[in-house]
C-alpha cells in the first residue's frame, strides 16, 4: 500500500480537529494545553508534507520555527498552570474564568 500524500493532509487534519475539539470541551486546563500541542503537531506536519510534495525545505523551516513556538508556550504555559494552581489548588477553567476585572 503506497502511502499517499492525501493520507499525510487527512491525518493532519483529524488531529486538528481532535485538538480543537479538546479546546473547546475541555475544563482542565492542562488537557486544554495539551490538546494546543497537538493542534501544533498537526499544522507541522502538514508542512512538511506540503514541503516534501513542491520538494523544498521553506516547510521543515517554518516546522522547526513552530517548534519553537510550541516549546516556549507549553514552558511559560506550566509556569503559569504552576503558580496559579499554589494559589487557587485548581486547574479548572471555570474557576479561572473568575480572575477577570
Amino acid at each position: 500500500m503506497n502511502v499517499d500524500v492525501t493520507h499525510y493532509l487527512v491525518l493532519g487534519a483529524v488531529l486538528f480537529v481532535i485538538g480543537g475539539y479538546g479546546v473547546i470541551a475541555r475544563k482542565n486546563i492542562i488537557i486544554v494545553l495539551l490538546s494546543l500541542e497537538l493542534m501544533l503537531n498537526a499544522v507541522n506536519l502538514t508542512f512538511v508534507t506540503f514541503s516534501r510534495m513542491h520538494g523544498d525545505m521553506i516547510g521543515h523551516v517554518f516546522m522547526i520555527m513552530a517548534l519553537t513556538v510550541a516549546a516556549a508556550e507549553v514552558a511559560v504555559g506550566l509556569a503559569l498552570i504552576v503558580a496559579i494552581y499554589a494559589h487557587r489548588e485548581t486547574v479548572d477553567i471555570d474557576v479561572l474564568k473568575m480572575l477577570k476585572g
